[in-house]
C-alpha cells in the first residue's frame, strides 16, 4: 500500500473569503504581519501500489477532490 497526500488550494485568480478572514483577524489575536492566507484542503489515503497509481491519483484529484476551474492540486506519494 501507498500513502499519498493530496493538497487542493484555490487558484491565486480566485478571491479566498475564508483566507480573508483569517487574515484580518489574527492581528487581533497578537500576530501582526500575517500577510496573503489561503485556505485549502489536506487528504490523505492509502491506495494499492502498482505501475499506474499516478495515474490513479491523478484521476482522483481531478475528477473529484479538487474543481480544475478554480482549484489546483499537488500530491505526493509516500512509500
Amino acid at each position: 500500500m501507498a500513502r499519498v497526500s493530496i493538497d487542493v488550494m484555490l487558484k491565486d485568480e480566485i478571491l479566498d473569503p475564508q483566507g480573508q478572514a483569517i487574515e484580518r483577524a489574527l492581528p487581533e489575536l497578537g500576530f501582526a504581519g500575517v500577510a496573503d492566507v489561503r485556505v485549502g484542503k489536506h487528504i490523505e489515503l492509502e491506495l494499492p501500489d502498482g505501475d499506474d497509481l499516478e495515474e490513479r491519483v491523478e484521476a482522483m484529484a481531478s475528477d473529484l477532490l479538487a474543481n480544475p476551474v478554480i482549484e489546483s492540486y499537488t500530491y505526493q506519494v509516500h512509500r
